[in-house]
Parts: structure tokens; C-alpha cells; sequence
């Protein structure tokens, strides 16, 4: 074991996640065992822990770990829970989801990232995600879904990832243009009814075709 970094993972955990008010035991457990740096591209492994976005191929990113921490606290994944991954991306989130006990389809628009997310989630053992290089936009899928963890922004609100939960399904999802943005869940209440709870205000990189707000024209 590299104790410096398991110092460094701890350190994140404690001095990052906790103090954004994650305090779930499961989910500071699941981010203080699976390696992140193992998900970061070489050439920024030594910002695996570090409280900023990391460049992935593709111009994508890879979320600060207090905002991971946040999305997977609000989604509170529960074992044999079918998930949704939007945005792939280096494959960190889609572990953590498995670890959580979920069975995970992940979508990512950009092949390369799809392809090294697929492999590197298969060389460390995490066997419950189907990676798929897809664009979201595209998608119709054949059941719905328990949780649904969207890892990109939209300019504008998408109704489409709320009616693809189940009836007690969560949509984690971020809104809006920089530098005002702000992440919601959307839980699912019946057949005909959802809620919405405001989280936080952030900035997270917009999804690739991703709808635009249509300009006011006369």
C-alpha cells in the first residue's frame, strides 16, 4: 500500500467531501476505497485528490470530489438499484455506483472516454456497468430507471431524464448557464407527480448536444 497516497485519499475525504456536508457513512466509505487515481488521465495523476476538475479527453472533466460526494449523497444509491449514468466520463462516478451496489448503464458521447472507462472499470473488478458510447440525446431506453445520475450540465431543464425514473427513482442534474447553475434532485412521487429540491449552486461543463436557450426573436 502507498501510504502517501492513502494520506492524500483520506485527507480529500476529510478536508474536502466532509466539509460540503457529506456525512453518509456509505458514501465517505465508497469514496475513501475506490482508487480515484487509477480513473485520472497520467499526465494529471498527481491532481487525483486535489479540490479542482481535471481534463479528460474530448475537452470533458472530471468532477471536484466534493461535488461527487454530493451527487451520490443525494441520490443515496441502494443495492440492486438499476442506475443511469449520464456522461461516462473517466468512469470514477460509474465505480463508486457499482460499489454502492447498483447495476449501472452508463452513457458516453466520446468513444475514446467510453473505451478506456469499459476497460479500466474491468481490470479493477467492477463488474456491474455496461458502458455505452452514446449520446443521451439519442437514447430511448427499454425500462426505467431507479436513480439517474446526469454528470454533465443543461442549459435548459430536460423533462425527459424525470420520466424515465421509476415511481420513488431519483434524477440528480445540473442547470443552467455559468456562472449561475444550480444542481436539483428530482425525485419521482407517483406515476403523474415529481419534486424538485434545490442542492447547491455550482458550474459543471454542459453536455454535448445539449439543448441551448432558444434566443428571443421578433
Amino acid at each position: 500500500m502507498n501510504t502517501h497516497i492513502e494520506f492524500a485519499r483520506t485527507q480529500m475525504v476529510n478536508q474536502q467531501v466532509r466539509t460540503w456536508d457529506v456525512l453518509d457513512p456509505a458514501i465517505l466509505a465508497v469514496l475513501g476505497t475506490v482508487p480515484r487515481e487509477q480513473f485520472v488521465p497520467p499526465r494529471y495523476r498527481a491532481l487525483a485528490f486535489a479540490d479542482t476538475c481535471i481534463p479528460l479527453p474530448g475537452g470533458q472533466t472530471m468532477l471536484p470530489p466534493k461535488l461527487e460526494g454530493r451527487l451520490l449523497q443525494a441520490l443515496s444509491p441502494a443495492p440492486a438499484e438499476r442506475m443511469l449514468e449520464v456522461g461516462t466520463g473517466s468512469g470514477f462516478m460509474t465505480a463508486c455506483l457499482v460499489a454502492l451496489g447498483g447495476t449501472v448503464t452508463s452513457l458516453e458521447i466520446i468513444a475514446e472516454l467510453a473505451s478506456t472507462a469499459e476497460k479500466k472499470l474491468a481490470a479493477l473488478g467492477f463488474r456491474g456497468a455496461e458502458v455505452h458510447n452514446r449520446d443521451v440525446f439519442d437514447f430511448v431506453p427499454d425500462s426505467r430507471f431507479d436513480l439517474i445520475a446526469v454528470t454533465g450540465s443543461l442549459p435548459v431543464y430536460d423533462r425527459r431524464f424525470a420520466d424515465w425514473l421509476a415511481p420513488g427513482g431519483r434524477l440528480f442534474v445540473v442547470t443552467g448557464s455559468a456562472p449561475q447553475m444550480e444542481a436539483r434532485l428530482v425525485r419521482r412521487l407517483g406515476e403523474n407527480e415529481w419534486s424538485t429540491e434545490f442542492l447547491l449552486e455550482t458550474v459543471v461543463p454542459p453536455l454535448k448536444n445539449a439543448p441551448e436557450h432558444q434566443a428571443f426573436t421578433f
